[in-house]
């Protein structure tokens, strides 16, 4: 077996591109990825639960409103500590230099209609490892991504997908004759779909469509799977999508009330 790959060295990207429609009554002047999280944006959360597995090279993909994510990167120092300023007089002085994470972050605006495989080929020139990973910046989930990496480099294949059980949104009913014999609340699906957590050998690029409005989840990663090169990685402790006012909320109910499942850091 050939040596596994450091995570510090494999790039990450992050795709940051989308208006977050769905959310707009806490997204209606910030990208979904910024919406925050206990006071920080979920893309950040998701980045540090890649940083807590040892990846430190992000790529992000940007489109609506790229300029408010590069800002926030700009001033994070500024963000992230308290500092006492002086007109005319340089720059912040700060209080405490709270301890910064050795990230390398690249932020590349992809347009604003790009679809997500126009989105990994406008980055491709950054995926210079034999592997990169991909997720999306609106999901956060205790998911084992060096371990995902790991077991892609260890099989010979060429993409892996995080699988998860996500709960449904309805409550269920047990019937029999006309008469409910159960009710149950919104519990876990038997079934896989998808949490956003991707892995693939950088040969996957060359499977991306010429056509910037194309999909990689659709043609490049089906292809895969016809060619049973696409492994399942199973997930099943917490992953939640943020696609909703109330996920916002019950994410943020979470960490307020220390129950972040996520935070692995």
């Amino acid at each position: 077996m050939s040596e596994l790959p450091n995570p510090a060295d494999i790039p990450v990207v992050i795709l940051c591109g989308g208006q977050g429609t769905r959310i707009r009554e806490a997204s209606e002047k910030l990208p979904k990825p910024l919406i925050d999280i206990g006071g920080q944006p979920i893309l950040w959360h998701i980045m540090k639960i890649y940083s807590a597995h040892g990846f430190r090279k992000f790529v992000l993909c940007l489109g609506y409103k790229a300029w408010d994510i590069k800002e926030y990167f700009l001033r994070y120092q500024e963000n992230v500590n308290d500092f006492t300023l002086q007109l005319g007089n340089g720059g912040p002085q700060f209080h405490e230099t709270n301890e910064m994470d050795d990230w390398e972050i690249s932020l590349v605006d992809t347009g604003m209609h790009t679809g997500t495989g126009g989105r990994l080929a406008r980055v491709a020139h950054l995926l210079d490892q034999d592997y990169f990973m991909v997720s999306y910046g609106d999901g956060v989930g205790a998911v084992n991504v060096s371990g995902q990496l790991e077991h892609l480099a260890a099989h010979n294949l060429g993409g892996m997908v995080t699988g998860v059980h996500p709960t449904s949104r309805y409550g269920e009913l047990g019937v029999v004759d006309g008469l409910v014999t159960n009710f149950a609340e919104k519990l876990p699906s038997d079934g896989w779909v998808s949490g956003g957590f991707f892995a693939f050998e950088r040969d996957f690029l060359d499977r991306l469509l010429p056509d910037p409005m194309h999909f990689f989840e659709q043609g490049p990663v089906q292809g895969l799977s016809h060619e049973k090169k696409l492994g399942l990685w199973e997930h099943t402790g917490f992953w939640m999508g943020m696609d909703t006012y109330r996920e916002y909320a019950m994410l943020n109910e979470m960490w307020s009330e220390d129950r972040a499942d996520w935070k692995i850091w």
